[in-house]
């Protein structure tokens, strides 16, 4: 009969399984993490619930008008997951029929299913980024906030695709 020796499960196993522990926290802290949609906000994109996979944002300029963002809102006191629209030293205006223009050019804005008429202008100060929900009617975004522009250090991460409902699983658009 076989003992157990103490050292080769330490060795075989407490080890090894430690490791895999640690880069698994590394790479959620440092590389990518799992986010819950708060609202409904982005809907038809990305529902009120769902579970979405995020790389992690080290260069907020890399990101690029369109893109999935999400970002801590401190007027809010919450994380939010919403659609870049503004970059910075842009000057975006929202008409009355919900259409955006970023100086002066109208955005192609395909993923929008549900124009708002609110108008508004802003510009965007450098360093800080302008978001709004895909659910224009039902999103509070920049259009309502106190202080429409998120600074580059609050935006922690950028949308990929959708892990939960399974019936909605796929990348984002």
């Amino acid at each position: 009969m076989a003992t157990v020796s103490w050292k080769r499960i330490l060795k075989e196993w407490i080890i090894p399984f430690g490791i895999e522990i640690i880069v698994v926290l590394l790479l959620i802290k440092y590389v990518f993490f799992f986010v819950t949609v708060p609202t409904g906000s982005m809907i038809p994109t990305i529902n009120e619930g769902d579970w979405l996979f995020a790389t992690r944002v080290h260069n907020p300029e890399n990101l690029k008008r369109g893109d999935i963002v999400v970002f801590d809102s401190e007027e809010l006191g919450v994380t939010l997951i919403k659609r870049l629209v503004g970059l910075p030293g842009e000057k975006v205006e929202v008409d009355g029929t919900g259409a955006v223009f970023i100086n002066g050019e109208k955005l192609e804005e395909p993923y929008v299913a549900h124009p708002s008429g609110l108008e508004g202008s802003f510009e965007v100060p450098e360093g800080c980024y302008l978001f709004m929900g895909d659910n224009r009617a039902g999103s509070n975004d920049a259009r309502y906030w106190e202080q429409p522009y998120i600074p580059a250090d609050k935006i922690i991460g950028h949308a990929h695709f959708t892990l939960f409902p399974f019936t909605r699983f796929g990348i984002l658009k």
